[in-house]
């Protein structure tokens, strides 16, 4: 999800919510967008754990499958 330009971004962004949307509304979808980007930002730059370290890191259990 490159964002080559921001404005169109955004305008699609406005676009997409409801026409009752709330500034609230608005900043959870910048929030969103902006952590997606930084996950594949992420994954692309092989920083990435399994999720089974990541569950012993946090002391969870193993789940079945």
């Amino acid at each position: 999800m490159p964002t080559n330009n921001i404005k169109k971004e955004a305008y699609n962004l406005l676009e997409k919510l409801p026409e009752n949307a709330t500034w609230d509304d608005l900043m959870y979808e910048i929030y969103v967008r902006q952590a997606i980007e930084a996950g594949l930002k992420d994954s692309e730059a092989g920083k990435t754990m399994d999720v089974r370290e990541v569950r012993a890191k946090f002391g969870l259990t193993q789940y079945l499958y």
